[in-house]
């Protein structure tokens, strides 16, 4: 008798780099779930067929069973309506939704920054960083005095976001939460939750760089 081994239904498409996929894998580790990488390299991207074929011509293109997402937040939101992590009721998804955006609005500052590779402007992004963290630490210091979530007091998909970011930048800019100690007080608890603290201990996310060759 042969039995047959059962597939992920998920699928990451994405660059060998944690960029804007490692918050969708964070909350699916943490959520006991398993999934498959498919991994794209800079010479298979460069060759064109794969960029014609996704919807924006860009990655990450994510497959959950017959259903393909592109747009990173796209699909923290479709995970988090799948596993019931977008607030209690529809007041606490709309600050989750807030937060997020507010996650995405620090990303495209570290993203621009990235690409654009301008010392002076690395140096002022450094200097800003805890002040355009600063709202963060206030939504904490407003939620249970900083002891649970970023919403409520049930993880969110936004909490994933926000923790991938963060832990980025503890590597990348060393002592940038040293003025905000919720924030740092949640990156450690939430980093010990049991399935997530395995998966940041794993080969597959140590070794996994922030943003390929790229450093701030």
């Amino acid at each position: 008798m042969y039995w047959s081994v059962p597939v992920p239904p998920y699928t990451i498409v994405y660059f060998p780099t944690r960029g804007r996929c490692e918050a969708m894998r964070m909350l699916l580790a943490d959520q006991g779930q398993s999934w498959k990488e498919e991994v794209v390299t800079k010479e298979t991207w460069m060759q064109g067929q794969l960029k014609a074929s996704c919807l924006y011509g860009q990655l990450p293109k994510f497959q959950d069973g017959d259903l393909t997402l592109y747009q990173s937040n796209a699909i923290l939101r479709h995970l988090g309506r799948s596993f019931g992590l977008y607030g209690k009721d529809t007041l606490a998804a709309a600050m989750v939704d807030m937060v997020n955006d507010g996650v995405e609005d620090l990303r495209r500052r570290c993203s621009h920054l990235i690409h654009h590779n301008c010392e002076e402007s690395k140096a002022q992004y450094i200097q800003e960083l805890p002040d355009h963290l600063k709202p963060f630490e206030t939504l904490l210091a407003q939620n249970h005095g900083g002891q649970t979530f970023i919403v409520g007091d049930q993880i969110s998909f936004a909490d994933y976001n926000l923790l991938d970011f963060l832990m980025a930048h503890q590597v990348l800019v060393p002592g940038c939460l040293d003025t905000l100690p919720l924030l740092s007080a949640y990156v450690a608890r939430l980093s010990a939750r049991p399935k997530l603290k395995a998966f940041l201990a794993s080969p597959e996310h140590v070794n996994r760089p922030i943003f390929g060759g790229q450093k701030i």
